[in-house]
């Protein structure tokens, strides 16, 4: 054991410098995981602030998708609106263009009916004047027998019809 003595102080200083490397060993692993630690947590925090600014970009492309859609169905609604009023318009000037049609076409029948009724008694005058013009021709020709001479002039407005054969 002599010899245990006298390596003491060689043992002691490799086992001190074992220590000394065990501890540096200890600490380095200990600073490591620190790192590592603190490295997942950066990491998470970034992986986290990536996902929340993703999942803000989604929600803002989804706002400006739904306010484009919006905007869309407000102006096919304004669109529609204007074609309503349009339609009405057209019905309105189709309803005012059938009354005056149907106007047009009343009165069309009465004029029919008037030419109709003129014709009828231009031909009735007709008829009338022939019957009093034949009359009046044997009148005169019996007052011209019965008095025995020419039977008076007509006036102007008669003579060419008393006078021509009709």
């Amino acid at each position: 054991m002599d010899w245990l003595n006298s390596a003491a102080p060689a043992i002691a200083s490799a086992f001190a410098a074992l220590g000394v490397i065990t501890g540096a060993v200890f600490s380095y692993r200990q600073v490591k995981r620190r790192g590592d630690t603190d490295e997942r947590i950066a990491t998470a925090q970034v992986r986290a602030t990536t996902e929340a600014t993703e999942g803000q970009t989604y929600v803002e492309a989804m706002k400006t998708v739904t306010a484009g859609f919006s905007s869309l169905l407000d102006q096919q609604r304004g669109m529609l609106d204007q074609q309503k009023v349009l339609l009405e318009q057209e019905r309105t000037m189709h309803a005012q263009t059938v009354e005056r049609v149907n106007l047009l076409e009343a009165g069309q029948l009465e004029l029919t009916r008037e030419v109709r009724q003129l014709q009828e008694e231009q031909r009735k005058d007709r008829r009338w004047k022939a019957a009093a013009l034949d009359y009046i021709r044997e009148l005169r020709g019996l007052l011209a027998k019965a008095l025995g001479r020419p039977a008076p002039e007509p006036p102007e407005e008669i003579a060419a019809d008393i006078a021509g054969p009709d």
